[in-house]
């Protein structure tokens, strides 16, 4: 008997005593586990559900259809997203348009570290983008995400204590399942011939690749925004304009 995870989601118009105690007798006695529940962001409530009969989900689902205080906005297996929102509280900023972008601000490193976390513990290729002015946390976020997901990372290029352009790695820096970590500003602007075969090596492998700066990453190199899985966007505040042209300078001025 296989147990699969659910999410459901649901809108309160009005919150009466005794509503959630109301649900919850319905999914016990259709013997559905809820193994975490969390208001999600105003009369928004989620939950993440665990049973062993997808059936009674969905008669589940019908039930609450006839219930007039709630109106149930997702029944689905759950996604990260999902199990993030339930866990904070919050959904993640996503852009309407392109939706492998995802926006934070400072304020929110909690999330982001959670959520890198969970991306860092899939297995295979991925790329990930950080775009974000200097000393927001872009680096510091992607090793406390490298710890949540028990992953070694490795600087591939980097500007954390100064400028770092690595010509070549050490065995056990070349393990497949570390992250590697890149600055896209100064493995192109700083690249020598060594250090770009090195990068080049580090994209073909089946890992996970954190790119800072990919915007002029993408720019100054043969690699596109397909190349990307997803892009995180990291602001001091919601309005900050991420402008390169404000920072790029420095990093090529001993050039």
């Amino acid at each position: 008997m296989e147990y699969k995870q659910w999410y459901m989601e649901y809108k309160i118009h009005k919150n009466r005593p005794g509503l959630l105690g109301d649900i919850a007798s319905m999914l016990g006695m259709l013997e559905v586990n809820i193994l975490t529940i969390n208001g999600v962001e105003g009369k928004t409530r989620g939950m993440l559900l665990e049973t062993s009969d997808d059936e009674k989900i969905m008669l589940m689902g019908e039930m609450l259809k006839k219930v007039d205080n709630i109106t149930v906005t997702a029944l689905r297996s759950p996604r990260l997203v999902d199990k993030l929102a339930v866990r904070h509280g919050r959904y993640i900023d996503r852009d309407s348009d392109d939706r492998k972008t995802f926006r934070f601000t400072r304020d929110e490193l909690g999330l982001l570290v959670d959520f890198l976390g969970e991306l860092f513990k899939r297995e295979g290729n991925q790329v990930i983008g950080l775009r974000g002015m200097p000393r927001v946390g872009k680096t510091e976020s992607i090793i406390a995400g490298s710890v949540c997901a028990m992953k070694r990372w490795t600087f591939v290029s980097s500007t954390l204590l100064r400028q770092t352009v690595r010509s070549q790695l050490a065995e056990d820096e070349m393990n497949p399942h570390n992250v590697f970590i890149i600055d896209g500003i100064v493995s192109t602007i700083r690249s020598n011939e060594k250090h770009y075969n090195l990068l080049k090596h580090v994209m073909s492998m089946p890992s996970t690749k954190v790119i800072e700066h990919p915007d002029i990453f993408v720019r100054e190199s043969e690699y596109t925004y397909d190349d990307f899985d997803i892009i995180i966007e990291l602001r001091n505040i919601p309005s900050e304009e991420i402008l390169y042209d404000s920072f790029t300078t420095s990093y090529s001025d001993d050039l």
